[in-house]
């Protein structure tokens, strides 16, 4: 008799999970750079009280957290772990991620509009390391539904109406 591991995930994988994890590193390592920059813009006196920033680190702290945990997650799934909590968990922290970059981007256009002629190129760039960060992670959740992954809505969750795992 074979006897089955109650913790086993029941996914196809067309995709691996070593996929899925150098999506998310790269989300995260774009993420780095966003958090670099726009804290620099903290310790430049020209910069220091830019309209957005303060507002969009509100976010952006949150947002680096679930990214850093969706990649711990998958980690431990490259490694062999199998449990069914740990896909859920990333699943979350990848709808999570994404409702922060709503705020994030929204932060960055406010610093963009108000930012001196001599800023607004640094803030530009800042604004493309987003995208970078926003378009990995949005690839890793299209890899991880062709997986047969299930995520939440947004709006699903307990906390202000949108969904969120702490």
């Amino acid at each position: 008799m074979v006897r089955l591991n109650p913790y086993y995930y029941p996914y196809y994988r067309t995709t691996s999970w070593g996929d899925i994890l150098t999506l998310l590193q790269q989300s995260l390592y774009a993420e780095e750079m966003v958090c670099s920059m726009s804290s620099e813009l903290f310790h430049i006196p020209e910069t220091k009280d830019l309209k957005g920033n303060a507002e969009m680190h509100k976010h952006l702290v949150p947002a680096s957290y679930h990214r850093v945990t969706t990649v711990g997650c998958a980690r431990r799934l490259v490694n062999g772990e199998q449990r069914q909590s740990i896909i859920a968990t990333l699943a979350a922290c990848i709808v999570n991620a994404e409702n922060e970059d709503k705020k994030v981007r929204e932060g960055l256009n406010t610093m963009e509009e108000n930012a001196g002629p001599e800023y607004k190129a640094f803030i530009s760039l800042i604004i493309r390391w987003q995208n970078q960060a926003e378009n990995y992670l949005s690839q890793a959740k299209a890899a991880l539904r062709t997986m047969g992954v299930t995520f939440p809505s947004a709006g699903s969750g307990p906390e202000n109406g949108e969904y969120n795992l702490y």
